[in-house]
């Protein structure tokens, strides 16, 4: 490894649910710095999930990212000038990021005809990973699906 290791970052609980988790998917859905804008359509996503599921809003936002974080994953490794994928185990703080991550890329690419705000798309990703199911869960599932492919390579693991 070069250099040095990256300092962390600490991110400050959000006002509503005084909660870090809301706070990084609102930093995750952020776009030019536009932060307010960001928060409503993350609590409207949340309000409106909760609705349509009977549950608390940050009761289903963390299920939700509980369903979605991924196990396992494949990282790619040379050796002898070949390159393989090796299955390894996700830290607890690469899960969060890496779901969250997915979760947001999943609600930016349904489409636009069926929902008029980036908040309905939102909270129909927040209930689909609920239900196991939507764009996300996909992603998981390929993740898993490719380190149990290249379980073979595991005993190159560093």
């Amino acid at each position: 490894m070069r250099g040095k290791k990256a300092k962390l970052r600490t991110i400050n609980k959000d006002p509503v649910y005084d909660s870090f988790l809301v706070a990084k998917v609102i930093n995750q859905v952020m776009v030019s710095g536009k932060k307010t804008i960001a928060q409503k359509h993350v609590y409207r996503a949340m309000e409106q999930a909760a609705k349509e599921a009977k549950k608390e809003p940050m009761a289903i936002l963390e299920e939700a990212i509980n369903h979605i974080k991924p196990q396992m994953e494949v990282r790619p490794r040379r050796i002898g000038g070949a390159a393989y994928q090796i299955p390894m185990p996700v830290s607890a703080r690469r899960q969060n990021s890496l779901a969250i991550r997915w979760f947001i890329e999943a609600a930016r690419s349904r489409p636009n005809k069926e929902y008029h705000t980036f908040a309905e798309k939102l909270a129909a990703e927040i209930i689909s990973a609920v239900k196991n199911e939507g764009g996300a869960i996909k992603k998981k599932e390929d993740t898993h699906r490719m380190a149990e492919a290249n379980k073979a390579f595991s005993h190159f693991r560093w």
